[in-house]
């Protein structure tokens, strides 16, 4: 039994403790390792299995929204270090992966809808029209209505579509595209102590990249204003005291730089369904940007 949620990626002696057991239990590259958890497990645990004996055989059983719909399927495991995220990590192909809806059932609400913001997000770089189903059925979804589970299988789907197809599974070349709005969210998790769920401070990225798109960009505020409803209504957009502090949040830009490497590349948005990949980032910009999510959140609870 493992420690749930990100408090496990940041216990560096968990890991430590993970691989013991693997060593003592004698596991070579023919065993099985069979993780049932949320995605702060799956990646800690993958990791521990990608290192040992040089990759251990993976079995993954997510049990969180956040997981089926998008970690659970993809090929990147890690921990967290120097109070960055996923500093330590590996690119590890599961051998195989469980998606059970059942498993959901017991899930707090709050941890029930954070998962869907992964969804908008694979929505708005692959798929309009899954971005506008969304849209249409967000109160249903954050309710567990039955469009829930279409939602997160149409988003496992895309996830890994990407990883299979896209042609840069382990991400050698500049991009991250599946990681729009992230530069601020993995910043967001440390910043408070990882007290916001990924989810959540993903949901916060989405937002304030998509707003930042609609100022320089070229997607219209007819488009980013839906995007901004959609996570309204799915009850994931929120603020936090962090983004007050924003000459440390930018630096999140950084950190994101070289967790690739090379020039800064981040993904922005030309319209739904058309990502493009920018170097450079207009502070001022994204400061209006920021603002403009605060006061919608603001606005919204006034209401």
């Amino acid at each position: 039994m493992l420690t749930g949620g990100e408090a496990i990626k940041n216990d560096i002696d968990a890991l430590r403790e993970m691989l013991r057991r693997m060593n003592s239990d004698d596991l070579d590259r023919r065993s099985y390792v069979v993780v049932i958890g949320g995605g702060a497990v799956l990646d800690a645990v993958g990791f521990a299995t990608a290192v040992a004996h040089r990759g251990l055989r993976l079995i993954r059983i997510p049990t969180t929204t956040l997981a089926q719909s998008d970690s659970g399927v993809g090929v990147k495991n890690g921990v967290n270090l120097f109070s960055k995220k996923n500093w330590l990590g590996a690119f590890a192909v599961p051998w195989g992966v469980i998606n059970d809806q059942r498993l959901l059932s017991s899930l707090p609400d709050r941890d029930f809808r954070c998962g869907f913001s992964e969804a908008i997000k694979v929505s708005l770089l692959k798929d309009a029209p899954f971005f506008s189903w969304l849209h249409a059925n967000a109160e249903q979804i954050a309710v567990r209505g039955p469009q829930a589970w279409n939602a997160i299988r149409r988003s496992a789907e895309w996830h890994l579509q990407h990883i299979t197809e896209g042609g840069d599974p382990f991400e050698m070349l500049e991009a991250r595209p599946l990681d729009f709005g992230h530069w601020s969210a993995h910043k967001l998790e440390s910043m408070t102590s990882f007290e916001l769920r990924h989810g959540e401070a993903v949901a916060i990225g989405v937002a304030i990249d998509t707003i930042y798109s609609s100022l320089r960009h070229g997607l219209s505020e007819d488009a980013a204003g839906l995007v901004l409803e959609a996570l309204q209504r799915l009850g994931l957009l929120t603020s936090h005291p962090a983004l007050q502090r924003t000459e440390e949040l930018f630096a999140g830009l950084e950190e994101f730089r070289q967790h690739l490497g090379g020039r800064l590349t981040v993904t922005m948005l030309e319209d739904i369904g058309r990502p493009i990949n920018v170097h450079r980032i207009d502070h001022a910009a994204m400061l209006d940007a920021i603002h403009h999510v605060q006061e919608r959140v603001r606005s919204a609870a006034t209401a």
